[in-house]
């Protein structure tokens, strides 16, 4: 099961026999205010430098979202998107919820985008797929619908499965879509990374998609967040994501050692090169 990226230039394959791909999460205005401001002010200085550092931090593929107040997203997105072009060949991930902007982005991408996201709601999978089958591009599918993000571990499962399927209906083969089984803060709920990789398990063994998640989300109001969302994000791994959005500036770590430890890093090379390279 072969997930395919490319920009230009580059591809990217996710897939359980090659190592884990990092998606940057840097390029997000939430929780941003600096960026959310240069944003509104059509200023992509800051997403270049966010792109530049991920980079070099060891991401695979850049998340690009524009989604703050007082932005025109249909307008910005794609002018996001070619500035990131300008620093890196990377491929991109574009996030945002308005399908126009996602449109709008995906006519000036060169390559085949990753667009983040579907859910199972009647109103996305309208939305958003036919947009994933005319520009050829990969998806994220979100583990939620009409009535939100299931508790239960089997209802999460049956939501990937009613968005693969309905991707498959109009011509979208299973490997382009990725399923992010959601991680919602233990702070909130002691038994949120249980339902959480409980989810990934089944979906890995049932559907066999490739899978992403937002790690960092189950870490929210607790102290030492890097400790907890390094122990979870190698837990999750184990269990079936092979393409998680995180920072990979404190990410990158967990994920080369859980590689190690999985076999996907034969005799640990590419952990010994970040290690050499960090000394």
């Amino acid at each position: 099961m072969e997930t395919i990226v490319r920009s230009k230039t580059q591809e990217v394959i996710i897939s359980p026999d090659q190592p884990t791909r990092i998606i940057g999460e840097r390029i997000n205005p939430t929780g941003k205010p600096k960026l959310a401001e240069s944003l509104a002010k059509n200023d992509m200085s800051r997403v270049i430098s966010l792109a530049t550092s991920q980079v070099e931090s060891g991401a695979a593929i850049l998340d690009v979202n524009v989604g703050a107040a007082g932005v025109n997203e249909v307008e910005l997105l794609p002018l996001a998107v070619q500035a990131v072009g300008q620093v890196t060949d990377l491929p991109l991930c574009l996030d945002s919820a308005n399908p126009a902007a996602l449109r709008a982005a995906l006519q000036v991408y060169e390559g085949k985008a990753l667009i983040n996201s579907v859910n199972g709601e009647e109103r996305s999978l309208e939305q958003v797929l036919p947009l994933v089958k005319e520009f050829g591009a990969a998806v994220i599918g979100l583990a939620m619908d009409d009535n939100g993000i299931p508790s239960d571990p089997a209802a999460r499962l049956a939501v990937a499965k009613k968005i693969v399927e309905r991707a498959e209906s109009y011509g979208i083969p299973r490997e382009d879509v990725m399923i992010d089984c959601l991680a919602l803060s233990v702070c909130a709920d002691s038994t949120a990374a249980k339902v959480t990789l409980q989810a990934i398990q089944m979906v890995r063994e049932e559907l066999g998609v490739n899978m992403t998640l937002g790690a960092s989300n189950i870490s929210f109001g607790l102290p030492d967040r890097e400790a907890i969302n390094d122990i979870f994000l190698a837990m999750t791994i184990a269990a079936g994501v092979n393409a998680p959005i995180v920072n990979p500036k404190f990410a990158q770590k967990a994920v080369l050692i859980s590689d190690v430890l999985l076999g996907r890093d034969e005799f640990a090379m590419n952990y010994m090169t970040y290690y050499r390279s960090q000394k």
